[in-house]
This record gives structure tokens, C-alpha cells and sequence, in this order.
């Protein structure tokens, strides 16, 4: 059966059509040495230097790929100083910083890269009981962190929809201290409308899910066994969120599998598709590479690629989908992330562990580890480390608190109207770590940048309100501000 390219149809063999991407690599191959039309390209996606909330990206997946097949020293080069200032007039300077929750690795799947999979006899399989959760939980607070993403395999006997739902209910009722976990992201896998629906009820924040590869060939080959071997099921899970009232979901593919020119231009018609079919284009989008792992060798699929080319791709999602929020993990290490700060991301992953009830360990646990973790530092030297680098670090959990979710959040940030609300929030929840959990060393530091940070709100008003409720935080009188 054919199928015709749609961006607005629900079929995931239509709006990501795999024609359609072929036709895109041949243009991109036969006009990557077209010097001119890159340029033109660039002028063109200049266009998301002023935020408007007419339009949300300016040039396609076509124009994209080409930018992405050109190896023009001129041309790259302008494509990463682009992408920075276009970070800036839409994110500034403002990294949110989160960490991943795994609950259980008990899984069904086949998948070949991953080692969760079913035939994996070497990893110990284990599940949170909700006394576990609370101490992981505890534990993360103390940290300092405000947002999680929850994480688990797919295994419809041990971690039903039912046990998702009962761990982010006790997630959202743990006060420890000052701590308190204010939004609760899901990476789950691809169900049905109504257990979707059930997670919007649930208070969800982001419905997170990855891709994998979108060539459909590929997939079916990855994944030879369990639910998710059903390329279409899993790739228009996001149509049935969005069906189900979820409407900030995260996109994301595992660079490595695939070639790399088809994932992105694949990457991108979904992310033109959701805007296309939902008026609201990702929330997020991730760009995890394949990384060690037990029982996974990232050197059996040949797809790799490097750093230098790892970072042009950040910032091409940067300039083609210029409202989302750009996700790096601590799979990356330390120079490859603060590197890619620089091209597009917003926000990051610190003090990390990615095996099953890891954070109340003293060491960290490898047995259950999900991947390799590359940057290791804790989430007060990751801190710290945005701070050297002129980054604010941001806690902020305010628009998802405030219903400024889906296309009410999409119209806010197009329009640029998300730079009044975010730094005075940026400032007050890095108010709030500094004061509860930094070292002596980095609060010094912080409180040196909000003070120098607060001159830069224009509003009159709104830098009063900040400068109040930040000075009522040092006081120990007042936290939770919202702008």
C-alpha cells in the first residue's frame, strides 16, 4: 500500500512519510554544495530572532536537511552562532535542571540496544515499592530538585498504569524539609488514549517518549519481540496524548541506530506534524546517543557519530524548532554538554543515577544502570559549574503550576513573552537551592549572579515582586513565588 505524504493526517506512515524523507536526503545531497541557498536558508530562519506569535518555525525538515548535509566551514559556522542567538531571544540564559527517577526495570520488550530487554538474564530486575519511592524521593530532595522524570519498562504484570499512577501520587505528597517535587514528567511506554487520559488527571507534566529510530525498517529490526515492536502504535502514541488531553509532550530519537540524516529530517516532520495536526509542537525534544550499558556494545551499531557532528545537529533543531525546550543528559560528558549549551539546549539532567533506586546508595549502583553516565559531578558542582560558565540555573516549575501548558505555553513562548516570567522565576528558585542545599562555595557564588540578575528584569513591578520574594527566601519567611 502507498502512502502520500500528510503532515496533518494521524497515520504514522503519512506524517513521516518515508518517501518523502528519501526525496529530502536527495535534495539535501544535491544542494548541500549550494552555497547560496544555504545562506538563503540562514536569512531565512533569521526570521525566529524575533519571537512571533504568528508563526513558530520559519524553515522545514527540506531546508533543514540541507543545512545539515553542508560541510561549509562558513555555513556551520553561522548555523551555531544562529542557534545561540536564537536560544537567547527565546531561553536566554536559563538552564531548568532536572533528574531521571527509574522505577522498575522489569520489561517485556526486545529491544536490541537497550538492556532492560527481555532476554537480558545478567541484570538483576527489581521494583520500587512506594516506601522506596519516598526515600528516593527524600533523597533527590535533599538534593534540591523540583522536577523529575519518572522512568520505567514496559511490563503490563509489574509496572501497570495503575503503579505509575500510585508512584506519582506519592511523588507529588512528599514534604521533606523544604523540599517538595513540583512536576512530575512520565517516560513510559506508548498506551491508550485513556490511560493517557488517566496520567492528565494524574497531574502529569511532560509525556516523554522516544522515538528510537523512525526509519521504520530499522525499527521493526531493533525491536523483534514485545508490544513495542508495532512501529506505527509506538510512533503515533504522541496523536493519542494529545487525544487524551496531554498537551506537552517530549520528542526524542537515540542517535546511533539509524543513519543520522534520516532520524533528523524524521525528527523534525514529527515535531511539524504535531504543529500541523495540534496547533502545539514538542514541549521537549531529547538527543540521547547510544551509550555502554550491561549487555549492550554501542560499537554493534554502526551508525555513531561524533561530537562536533552531535552539536551541529543541536543546533539545527535549535534554529528549525525554535520554541522547544532542548534536553541533554548526563549520558554526554561534561565538554559535549557545555558545548551544546551554547547551541540550543535548555535543559539538563545533574547528580543523575539511572539504575533502580540508585539515589540511596552512598555509591553509585551500576548492576541496574540503565546506560552509562558520563558526567558523574553532583547536581551542587553541575550548579556550580552553569554559574562559572554565565548560565542561571532554573528550578522552575511555574507555567505548568500556572496551566501556561500545550498552546497556551506555545503562544507564550513564541511570542518571546517568556522572558518576563522566567528569569524573575529562575532567580527565585535558585533563591530558594542556594538558601536549603548549596555549599557555602556556591551560594556565595549565586547570590553574586541574582543580584546582578534582578537589574536585568525591565518590569518594574515584576523586579520589585522578585527582589521581595527572594529577600522573604533569605529570610526563611516565604518560598514558592510564581510570575
Amino acid at each position: 500500500m502507498g502512502y502520500t505524504y500528510d503532515p496533518k493526517s494521524h497515520v504514522a506512515d503519512e506524517f513521516i512519510n518515508d518517501q518523502e524523507i528519501l526525496d529530502t536526503l536527495a535534495y539535501a545531497e544535491a544542494h548541500k554544495d549550494d552555497l547560496d541557498l544555504c545562506h538563503a536558508i540562514l536569512d531565512k530562519a533569521e526570521g525566529n530572532l524575533t519571537p512571533s506569535a504568528d508563526h513558530g518555525a520559519v524553515i522545514t525538515h527540506r531546508d533543514a536537511s540541507v543545512l545539515l548535509a553542508c560541510q561549509d566551514e562558513g555555513v556551520n559556522r553561522r548555523i551555531k552562532e544562529l542557534a545561540h542567538k536564537i536560544k537567547q531571544a527565546y531561553y536566554g540564559n536559563r538552564i531548568v535542571l532536572f533528574a531521571p527517577l527509574y522505577l522498575s526495570n522489569y520489561c517485556i520488550n526486545g529491544c536490541l540496544y537497550c538492556p532492560y530487554h527481555v532476554k537480558n538474564k545478567d541484570i538483576p530486575r527489581r521494583k520500587l515499592t512506594q516506601d522506596e519511592v519516598r526515600a528516593e524521593v527524600i533523597a533527590l530532595q535533599d538534593m534540591g530538585h523540583k522536577r523529575l522524570a519518572i522512568e520505567a519498562g514496559e511490563d503490563p504484570k509489574n509496572n501497570p498504569i495503575e503503579y505509575i499512577l500510585e508512584c506519582m501520587k506519592t511523588i507529588y505528597s512528599i514534604q521533606h524539609k523544604n523540599g517538595a517535587i513540583r512536576r512530575v514528567n512520565v517516560n513510559i511506554a506508548a498506551t491508550t488514549v485513556e490511560e493517557y487520559r488517566m496520567l492528565k488527571e494524574a497531574e502529569i507534566g511532560t509525556y516523554i517518549l522516544f522515538q528510537e529510530t523512525y526509519h521504520k525498517k530499522g525499527y521493526q529490526e531493533l525491536h523483534p519481540t514485545g508490544p513495542k515492536s508495532d512501529y506505527n502504535w509506538h510512533t503515533e502514541a504522541m496523536d493519542r496524548a494529545m487525544e487524551g488531553g496531554i498537551d506537552d509532550v517530549g520528542l526524542g530519537v537515540l542517535f546511533g541506530l539509524q543513519g543520522y540524516r534520516y532520524e533528523f529530517a524524521g525528527l523534525i516532520m514529527h515535531a511539524e506534524h504535531l504543529e500541523a495536526a495540534f496547533g502545539v509542537g514538542p514541549h521537549t525534544i531529547s538527543v540521547p546517543r547510544v551509550k555502554p550499558a550491561l549487555n549492550i556494545d554501542p560499537t554493534a551499531f554502526d551508525n555513531g557519530i561524533s561530537d562536533e557532528l552531535f552539536e551541529k545537529i543541536i543546533a539545527l533543531i535549535r534554529i528549525t524548532v525554535p520554541y522547544t525546550g532542548i534536553i541533554i543528559s548526563t549520558r554526554e560528558s561534561r565538554d559535549v554538554r557545555a558545548r551544546a549549551l551554547e547551541y540550543g539546549v535548555s535543559q539538563v539532567s545533574g547528580g543523575s543515577r539511572t539504575s533502580v533506586g540508585g539515589y540511596v546508595e552512598e555509591e553509585r549502583p551500576h548492576d541496574t544502570e540503565q546506560f552509562d553516565v558520563s558526567d558523574q559531578r553532583t547536581l551542587d558542582e553541575v550548579i556550580s559549574w552553569l554559574m562559572d560558565n554565565d548560565h542561571i540555573p532554573s528550578f522552575c516549575t511555574a507555567c505548568y503550576r500556572e496551566g501556561r501548558t500545550g498552546d497556551r505555553f506555545m503562544s507564550f513562548c513564541k511570542s518571546g513573552q517568556i522572558l518576563n516570567f522566567c528569569h524573575p522565576n529562575a532567580l527565585t528558585t535558585l533563591a530558594e537551592y542556594l538558601v536549603d542545599y548549596a555549599t557555602p562555595e556556591t551560594r556565595e557564588k549565586g547570590m553574586a549572579i541574582i543580584e546582578r540578575e534582578l537589574t536585568k528584569i525591565p518590569n518594574e513591578k515584576i523586579a520589585a515582586k522578585a527582589r521581595e520574594g527572594i529577600d522573604n527566601i533569605l529570610a526563611g519567611t516565604g518560598n514558592d513565588y510564581r510570575f
